[in-house]
């Protein structure tokens, strides 16, 4: 199955929305790189359980990093050799580089007691609250709340002074705290980069040779997954995209826009020649 030496890291968040249907063309694109046998990995913000639906729908056979850098889920016996220090969540084989919860969840209520900064947590909220929070519908809601790493919260009348002495805080305790929608994320240990190296690692090993890492991802991701990637493809539907911050992580990443009929073609292209 595995035959490429070029593996993909897709940012999914902008691409697929968690209510409705992926952007226009982007089945195809996937359908494309199955035929060339290009391994594709999702990334994304959101839980195994929210991908249950886009996973069915676009028939993604591969593994995928969830809840921001928590941890990389892999299908029943993707890899022949069995990766180490894993554990099994739902119907995956897990590689977690956060602690699992409740560790986020006290690491969460520590940090607001000592700052004196005021949080509210997703899990305190009753399922009505949290639907109105989000807009989602209950099965969405639902799926958001069951997190295997990370603690979804926001910040109850904080300024912008306190957020940051918030996240200052965190980070001086090793916790990473990043925007996930209209709340944020805590997770202890958490590392996009350090998933995609045990990613690539196991994709070396299964290919008997050094995979050329591409990074797909849209303007307003995080810079982390161009970084850890050996090349770079930024989508953007902006004019200009010169001080965007994965631009700037990857100065040499092909800009393609995002909105175009000739897009997904073109990425298509790109990633089979490796002509960027």
């Amino acid at each position: 199955m595995l035959s490429s030496r070029t593996v993909v890291f897709c940012a999914i968040d902008d691409l697929i929305p968690i209510a409705g249907n992926a952007l226009n063309g982007f089945a195809d694109f996937l359908d494309g790189l199955a035929e060339a046998r290009i391994p594709t990995v999702w990334v994304t913000s959101r839980t195994r359980h929210q991908l249950d639906t886009p996973i069915r729908r676009l028939g993604h056979a591969g593994p995928f990093i969830a809840e921001n850098g928590c941890g990389v889920y892999l299908p029943e016996d993707y890899f022949h050799l069995k990766p180490e220090r894993t554990t099994r969540l739902g119907r995956f084989t897990c590689i977690p580089a956060a602690t699992p919860e409740p560790a986020a969840s006290q690491a969460l209520d520590s940090l607001a007691e000592d700052t004196g900064i005021s949080v509210v947590p997703l899990r305190s909220l009753s399922p009505r609250e949290a639907m109105q929070n989000t807009g989602f519908s209950r099965q969405e809601t639902d799926a958001l709340r069951q997190r295997d790493f990370d603690e979804l919260f926001f910040f109850a009348g904080a300024s912008d002074g306190d957020i940051q002495k918030f996240k200052q805080c965190a980070a001086e305790r090793k916790l990473s705290v990043r925007a996930a929608g209209s709340f944020y994320s805590l997770a202890v240990g958490a590392s996009l980069s350090k998933c995609i190296q045990e990613l690539r690692k196991l994709y070396d090993r299964a290919l008997h040779a050094r995979a050329l890492a591409i990074a797909l991802t849209t303007s307003g991701q995080s810079v982390e997954l161009p970084k850890a990637c050996d090349r770079a493809i930024l989508l953007s539907d902006r004019a200009s995209c010169e001080s965007e911050a994965p631009a700037a992580a990857r100065p040499s990443a092909k800009r393609i826009p995002l909105f175009s009929a000739e897009t997904w073609p073109q990425v298509l292209e790109a990633i089979q020649t490796r002509r960027f």
